[in-house]
């Protein structure tokens, strides 16, 4: 099965990667079916396990072979990896200063962006698919620049790029998705909103990570040159998200202790698969 997956046009490959990470978020917010709460101090753990797993897989996925694809194109490692990563954070602060959203369990009164009337379950599942559109775009890089590294396309570095890191890539944040998805349904259904909506709202909100993912790999194939810089803007959106709201969601309700832990042991398991798969 993975050898058929390994042939497949990257864009595809893409677009796969990301509809798991969509049903990993589906099954995150389909728990809301089962349970009107959940214990807090899970969530806080499962979204710390999350922020470990994107702060690894920006590194280990993404900036690590950013770097040697553009010194095996002639280009300082330290370039792309700057100004891709400088430029992926700034995109998110961009988005998330103009588009409103609020992030789960906020007072309507926390909500960010541009001041609008929408109700607070829009603005609840606009948080979760900003946070999820930089993973899309990680996912589709990942797969191209494997592609690319593997018929020697503008790169002649030995595992700058692989198909396995990319795998390792998809897995990870299908993992940290799942508390996404009941980051969204569980505050909806909390304040009465019914099990299927919650659930459906929970899942609407990574509907943007296929198609994240297939455009981005499409774009970095179409110009390849940008391929070490799409990788760091990746890793920079990804590291963006992590610091604005991963970490502080986790600790917001005093459990520092088990949201650090969960965030270590996240960093542990992308790291080790990476290396395993890579």
């Amino acid at each position: 099965m993975i050898d058929s997956f390994r042939e497949l046009d990257p864009v595809l490959q893409g677009f796969l990667a990301g509809g798991l990470g969509w049903a990993a978020t589906a099954l995150g917010a389909a728990v809301v079916l089962l349970y009107r709460e959940f214990p807090r101090a899970v969530l806080d753990a499962m979204l710390g396990f999350a922020a470990g797993v994107m702060i690894a897989a920006s590194f280990f996925s993404l900036l690590a072979p950013a770097v040697e694809l553009a010194e095996g194109m002639g280009v300082p490692g330290w370039l792309p990896a700057t100004v891709g990563f400088l430029a992926g954070a700034v995109f998110l602060r961009i988005a998330d200063a103009i588009i409103p959203h609020l992030h789960p369990f906020l007072p309507m009164s926390e909500a960010e962006g541009i001041e609008t009337q929408w109700k607070r379950t829009t603005l609840l599942v606009l948080a979760i698919t900003l946070h999820n559109l930089p993973e899309g775009i990680a996912l589709g890089v990942a797969f191209a620049a494997a592609h690319a590294a593997a018929l020697g396309a503008g790169a002649d570095v030995v595992g700058a790029a692989t198909f396995g890191g990319a795998v390792a890539l998809t897995i990870g944040l299908a993992l940290q998705n799942f508390p996404e998805g009941m980051a969204v349904s569980m505050p909806l259904r909390q304040v009465g909103v019914s099990r299927f909506k919650s659930f459906w709202y929970g899942q609407l909100s990574a509907v943007v990570e296929p198609l994240g993912a297939a455009l981005g790999a499409a774009a970095v194939l179409l110009i390849q040159p940008l391929l070490p810089y799409a990788l760091a803007f990746a890793a920079g959106a990804m590291i963006y998200v992590v610091v604005e709201e991963l970490i502080p969601g986790a600790q917001r309700s005093g459990r520092a202790d088990l949201a650090t832990t969960g965030t270590i042991m996240g960093f542990v398991v992308m790291m080790a698969m990476d290396i395993m798969l890579a």
